[in-house]
């Protein structure tokens, strides 16, 4: 009787994980929904993990993990994306995990806890059904137990079953039979149906059942000193100046062409200034950040050093400068060419490293640990990136660039409404507003027309069975905008009338053209 409780959790994790089976079959199997609906049953998922694991319940810092899981599953229904799916998995998995760790550590073991959960979560269920059994077993001492069972059947059974494979193989009449008794009619649907089901169980169950990682690698000391070849107070000294030196040399050029204070040089254009060097100068800052990680780590003898740190804060202070002008480069960039949802996430990447920075510069004042620089950064990625889940970068580019196009005043190139069509509903709201602009000229109008018909055809037909909430609201201000009908033809990705298809040479025609060519040559030859 003392391991019925053993069993009897088994059971009750066990029903909360059919019923999500369940509701995952009806949502993606029989349905056929998607999109939006990921994010209902990413709720179902947490609704589950809260009745089925009581001890996320008694812990609150499970809530905490619970809450932002529960708020990217909203972002999931409200605009479903893989990034959303991403950090709703990261959650959930940190609310099952937390109420078995003492407390809250660094990042860096937290993203070795995930990635050991992700890891083992195939093998969840294998292993709790071996500990099951040997409990069982143990539990019947003295009586039959499986293990023995199985020893004393496994070599008839295994015999017959081959034995029977062989007569199949000889009878058609017994293979016949065999099949309609113990196999249903297999095909690629019902395969796909049970690997949902499997994949389904297994993410419940991981869940439910989670096991944290009691091996972890500690992050880097960051403390003392660090006896590396090459590296003493004199060196870290002259490389900081010659550093400082050459990083001036280049915020010095940014400063007069990037901020205007001097022509550029000849055969170079803004443009090309800007798209050369955002990146290596990235580079070079992030370079930059672990050279004063790795020489100047907090109580080593080079941070001691009062001139050092001086060297150490004017070069951060210059590599902020630095990201600053790439930042300012990639504007420029922009404002000559278009808007991307890769430049923009260009420019909150070199936001970020400007953050980095100035924390390693805190860092090395405040003498903080590993761990503190750890989790400064990871708050400030992990902010970043739930905020991208709600806001949708593509309409952020396809307005910038519908804004700033040459066809309607802007400084712009030339509008790509190839591009604005391959974002699909994130252009649909642009394109409306650019349509209903009384200065543009008849024949971009047409074009735009088609592109917004294609999209708005498009987003209807997804939304009935990948609903999102945004897709709703963007399709309820467009039937509010009354627009223009789409014109007739077959229209390329720009909305640019495509060329009739050439009608080819009847066979027969063709074969008259030729009798006459050959006929004609012959003559000439026999001339």
């Amino acid at each position: 009787m003392h391991n019925f409780p053993l069993a009897g959790r088994f059971r009750w994790k066990l029903v909360p994980t059919l019923v999500v089976v369940a509701i995952g079959d009806w949502l993606f199997y029989q349905r056929h929904l998607y999109g939006g609906f990921y994010g209902l049953f990413a709720l179902a998922l947490l609704i589950a993990l809260w009745t089925g694991r009581p001890a996320v319940r008694h812990d609150r810092r499970a809530w905490a993990a619970l809450s932002a899981a529960g708020l990217f599953a909203l972002a999931l229904v409200y605009d479903a994306s893989l990034l959303a799916l991403a950090l709703f998995w990261a959650a959930a998995s940190m609310a099952t995990l937390l109420p078995a760790t003492a407390r809250f550590d660094d990042g860096w073991r937290w993203c070795q806890r995930l990635i050991w959960q992700g890891v083992r979560t195939p093998f969840v269920p294998l292993i709790d059904l071996r500990r099951f059994l040997k409990i069982r077993a143990a539990s019947r001492s003295g009586r039959w137990n499986l293990g023995a069972v199985l020893a004393v059947l496994a070599l008839p059974l295994m015999g017959s079953v081959v034995i029977l494979a062989l007569f199949s193989a000889a009878n058609p009449l017994i293979e016949r039979f065999l099949s309609s008794l113990l196999w249903p009619e297999l095909s690629l649907e019902l395969i796909g149906r049970l690997i949902l089901w499997g994949l389904l169980f297994l993410m419940m169950w991981s869940l439910l059942r989670p096991r944290p990682a009691r091996r972890l690698l500690p992050a880097f000391g960051g403390h003392g000193d660090l006896v590396l070849p090459g590296v003493s107070v004199a060196s870290v000294t002259l490389s900081l100046l010659l550093f400082n030196l050459i990083f001036a040399l280049q915020n010095l050029m940014d400063m007069a062409w990037l901020w205007g204070l001097a022509p550029m040089p000849a055969g170079m254009s803004m443009a090309d200034y800007a798209h050369r060097g955002a990146y290596p100068l990235i580079a070079t800052a992030l370079l930059a950040a672990l050279f004063v990680l790795v020489t100047l780590r907090p109580g080593s003898e080079t941070a001691r050093t009062k001139a050092i740190r001086n060297l150490v804060m004017l070069w951060i202070g210059q590599n902020i400068f630095l990201v600053a002008s790439s930042m300012l480069r990639t504007i420029d960039y922009i404002e000559a060419y278009s808007l991307t949802r890769l430049r923009i996430a260009a420019l909150a990447w070199m936001a970020l490293v400007a953050l980095g920075l100035a924390a390693i510069c805190w860092r090395l004042l405040r003498e903080r640990s590993a761990a503190w620089l750890i989790n400064v950064n990871l708050a400030a990625v992990g902010l970043v990136l739930a905020v991208a889940c709600f806001v949708d970068l593509g309409a952020v580019a396809a307005q910038w660039n519908v804004r700033h196009a040459r066809e309607v005043g802007g400084r712009g190139v030339a509008l790509d409404l190839c591009y604005l069509s391959g974002l699909g509903g994130s252009a649909l709201l642009p394109l409306i507003d650019l349509e209903r602009r009384t200065d543009l000229q008849p024949a971009l109008r047409e074009h735009v027309q088609a592109v917004r018909v294609r999209i708005h055809d498009a987003l209807a037909q997804d939304q009935r069975q990948g609903w999102t909430l945004l897709g709703q609201m963007r399709l309820k201000r467009a039937r509010n905008s009354p627009a223009a009908a789409a014109p007739s033809g077959a229209r390329g990705c720009a909305g640019a009338l495509l060329p009739p298809p050439q009608d080819p040479v009847a066979p027969a025609q063709a074969e008259s053209v030729d009798a006459k060519a050959v006929h004609a040559l012959t003559g000439e030859i026999g001339k």
